[in-house]
């Protein structure tokens, strides 16, 4: 099978110049990384197509996730007792009601 051949308009031959700051660099590099294309490719593709869709694998430990999950639950608990305390009319509950709500305001005054 013969190669194929490019068309003459397919040919890239005009060389442009991008000044970048670090930062930008690194952005472009790190973008053109993640999809797998050449920072030409990548360029390329953003200008003609506008979207460039890349997907990013997210590494999760789970025995920390049980743990993160393990403590939610325990601060929930701990939120309803003192809603049920304050609910239920504790003998001082209404003086401590007063007491967070000052403090809250003196938070933002």
């Amino acid at each position: 099978m013969a190669p194929k051949k490019k068309e003459k308009n397919l040919k890239r031959s005009n060389i442009i110049t991008l000044k970048l700051t670090d930062i930008e660099l690194a952005v472009l590099n790190e973008a053109a990384d993640v999809t797998g294309l050449s920072r030409s490719e990548y360029v390329r593709k953003l200008l003609l197509e506008k979207q460039i869709n890349h997907q990013i694998e997210v590494v999760a430990d789970m025995n920390d996730l049980r743990k993160l999950v393990s403590e939610y639950g325990k601060i929930g608990s701990n939120l309803n007792q003192i809603a049920k305390h304050f609910n239920s009319g504790g003998s001082q509950s209404r003086a401590i009601e007063n007491e967070i709500h000052q403090c809250i305001m003196n938070l933002f005054l």
